[in-house]
């Protein structure tokens, strides 16, 4: 069975105070999830250490949103995926469509970044997705095909099992535009067959894809009912306790 995630990424919001009040109230509410589903926190870098100690001792793993693209030294403003895992994190997420658009995250880079993670023990939620343009002019399969072959097919199958890779259409994020179901699941099936093509049938079904663009309660229940989406990562949803429950408890 491929492990079911539901993933908050809490982007540049929230204070420490704020932050830690928000993961208390998830903390709170945990024990309303189905117990095969994982909750991931993505608290911005200053929260880290403090949100690790309000989640210890509970199932809810904690995850960075982003790590330097070296192992450490003069590279001002840069956070290493060693102090990452030193701050409690056993996840990272890596090439979300704000870090390719807004920073030039390319996938040499990411490969780097990649790299690095599992060298220090996290795994990775990898970021794929194609733009409004590139889907109306029907090139979103192979902007995708292209994102995961440029940095996972530089992957064991071994690193594979490291990894969570997470679909989000950019003309979906904080839109309130949602992909229909049947949007989604052909765009998941199709990550899960080009992973096969490459890997292989056992690593692909093995490997947990979640979809990520404005999933909320309302049509989370839809979405993960099909059958190649294990999860969503979650934008603006993650930053109220009782919607990122409710979108966990829709499976």
């Amino acid at each position: 069975m491929r492990k079911k995630i539901v993933a908050g990424n809490w982007k540049m919001n929230t204070t420490v105070a704020e932050g830690l009040a928000l993961a208390k109230g998830i903390v709170e509410k945990v024990e309303e999830v189905p117990a095969d589903v994982t909750l991931v926190v993505a608290p911005p870098f200053t929260h880290l250490t403090s949100v690790a100690q309000v989640l210890e001792g509970t199932p809810i793993q904690l995850s960075a949103q982003n790590c330097a693209d070296e192992p450490k030294g003069a590279f001002t403003g840069e956070v290493s995926a060693a102090m990452l895992k030193d701050a409690g994190c056993a996840y990272t997420i890596l090439g979300h469509s704000e870090r390719r658009e807004y920073y030039g995250e390319t996938s040499a880079k990411l490969v780097k970044k990649m790299a690095l993670a599992f060298e220090n023990g996290l795994d990775v939620i990898f970021c794929v997705g194609e733009k409004l343009a590139e889907r109306q002019e029907g090139i979103h399969f192979d902007v995708v095909a292209t994102q995961i072959s440029e940095v996972l097919f530089t992957l064991t199958a071994e690193q594979m099992a490291h990894v969570v890779v997470a679909y989000e259409p950019v003309w979906a994020i904080g839109t309130g535009v949602t992909a229909t179901a049947a949007q989604a699941q052909e765009i998941h099936g199709f990550i899960r067959n080009t992973l096969s093509a490459h890997f292989g049938e056992e690593v692909a079904e093995a490997t947990t894809i979640l979809y990520g663009g404005s999933c909320k309660p309302s049509n989370a229940q839809e979405l993960f009912a099909c059958p190649d989406i294990d999860g969503g990562l979650i934008g603006g949803a993650s930053l109220k306790a009782g919607d990122f429950i409710a979108i966990a408890k829709a499976y």
